[in-house]
């Protein structure tokens, strides 16, 4: 006979087991959310402002990072205003070698140095990397001390990174990093850094395709054409992150929008980073009331209407920047065009653009 005390105890370590059940159900059911760590702009004031970038995805019980900004002491401050713990990470896709999106590294593998990182894979990239030794030409008639490793080269040469600690997965092609959850690599040929290699986020959900992008260097048009390849009759849903539309014209800009809106139907927008002013003015005009403000602190919830959030928690309006941020953003802007702009002529003068 099972004494009363027993029999409670029985109920309480079911019932306990059925909230948690119902705890993941709902976990697992919820839409993915998308928190901004890291940008030059938002309405908040526990956090530092930058130039950089960096997001937090929770979706399907998965907790991702995406990018670690400019500064390692800034992302540190941020991570911490949001109560995020790193520690707890499944993964991490850094979307390509700028320091305004790799600098916290030196911050997260002080706290969470097993997680994995997928990062771009380069010949002789800052995430490290291999080469077979045989990469050279020999001169056999030289003598051992005037070749390399004395004439007997290792097979295979492993390049460092600035970051020894860290657990690279190198990415060179298409691949999921878990399910649902592709990595599309392309290369940057647009802008100042021409053989850059970039991975974008795309998450496959009921409403469609959430793609997560740092900076769309290989172009936002081309980002969104390889994931319609990698995850063929699925709508994008929704697009956030850095489109790199900062150094564009008005005229590229709105060609650019039309064909986001227009041509692939991209549902939702949140541009951020180095999308740039006069890009969130132009693509705000073409998505309307499905732009999305999305700065510094605020959390993106993209279910089947995506909303945003501020900060505090309010919901996010699609508004002009205030006087602070404006000035705050063009100067850490100005700052960015200020170093793109030899590089971008150099890149002028080598391709007869």
């Amino acid at each position: 006979m099972i004494t009363s005390g027993r029999w409670i105890a029985g109920i309480m370590v079911a019932a306990h087991a059925m909230l948690a059940s119902a705890g993941t159900a709902a976990a697992e059911a919820a839409p993915p959310r998308i928190t901004s760590l890291y940008d030059a702009f938002g309405a908040t004031s526990a956090m530092q402002k930058d130039w950089g970038y960096s997001a937090f995805i929770e979706y399907r019980g998965k907790r991702i990072l995406f990018d670690t900004g400019n500064n390692a002491e800034i992302f540190a401050h941020n991570v911490k205003a949001k109560n995020i713990d790193l520690t707890k990470l499944d993964f991490v896709v850094i979307s390509h070698r700028h320091g305004d999106h790799t600098s916290g590294l030196n911050y997260l593998t002080t706290v969470n140095h097993d997680v994995t990182i997928f990062a771009p894979q380069e010949n002789w990239g800052v995430f490290g990397g291999s080469v077979p030794g045989a990469f050279y030409r020999r001169n056999e008639s030289l003598p051992a001390q005037m070749r390399y490793f004395g004439g007997n080269a290792p097979d295979t040469l492993r390049q460092g990174t600035p970051w020894p600690s860290a657990h690279f997965t190198w990415v060179a092609k298409h691949m999921e990093a878990a399910p649902g959850f592709h990595l599309i690599v392309l290369k940057g040929n647009w802008g100042v850094d021409l053989e850059l290699m970039e991975v974008s986020l795309a998450i496959d959900t009921p409403e469609g395709i959430v793609l997560i992008v740092g900076c769309s260097h290989p172009t936002i048009e081309k980002v969104v054409a390889a994931t319609f390849e990698a995850i063929p009759n699925k709508p994008i849903h929704l697009i956030i992150g850095g489109t790199h539309l900062l150094p564009a014209s008005d005229e590229e800009i709105t060609q650019i929008a039309a064909s986001l809106h227009d041509t692939s139907k991209v549902e939702w927008i949140a541009p951020v980073h180095c999308t740039g002013e006069p890009a969130f003015v132009i693509l705000q005009k073409f998505f309307g009331d499905h732009y999305l403000y999305a700065g510094l602190g605020s959390t993106v919830v993209a279910g089947q209407k995506v909303v945003a959030y501020e900060d505090s928690g309010a919901p996010a309006v699609a508004r002009a920047m205030s006087h602070e941020e404006r000035q705050r953003y063009q100067q850490l802007a100005r700052a960015e065009l200020a170093e793109e702009q030899p590089l971008l002529a150099a890149a002028d003068a080598r391709t007869g653009y």
